[in-house]
């Protein structure tokens, strides 16, 4: 049998996706285990935050990563992470002033 084509998708630019209120971008500072990160936040807050189900094996996160973090209302000091930004995402939050440059040299993030 004769194998099917892949056909080529080309890819859209993706919107960039910004905080909004209740939302904070971080930077991973250590991985924990299991679900569980270390996050620094960029309103200078260390956060435990936690991977869901729906990213858990889809979306692979390292330490220097920045991600969008929703925090829980009733314990702030923890929150859930929304989104893993790119590397040219990163250069167009720290343009627009969402995360600071201070907070990516200090955990040795390169942009």
């Amino acid at each position: 049998m004769a194998k099917k084509k892949k056909r080529r998708v080309e890819e859209k630019p993706k919107e960039l996706i910004l905080p909004s209120e209740g939302q904070v971008v971080c930077v991973i500072d250590k991985l924990v285990g299991g679900e569980y990160i270390i996050v620094k936040c960029a309103d200078g807050v260390t956060r435990k935050c936690r991977i869901p189900g729906r990213m858990r094996r889809r979306v692979w996160m390292r330490e220097g990563d920045v991600v969008l973090v929703a925090i829980w209302d009733f314990q702030p000091d923890r929150g859930d992470i929304i989104h893993r930004y790119d590397k040219g995402d990163v250069k167009k939050l720290v343009e627009k002033g969402y995360i600071p440059q201070e907070l990516l040299e200090e955990l040795g993030v390169e942009v």
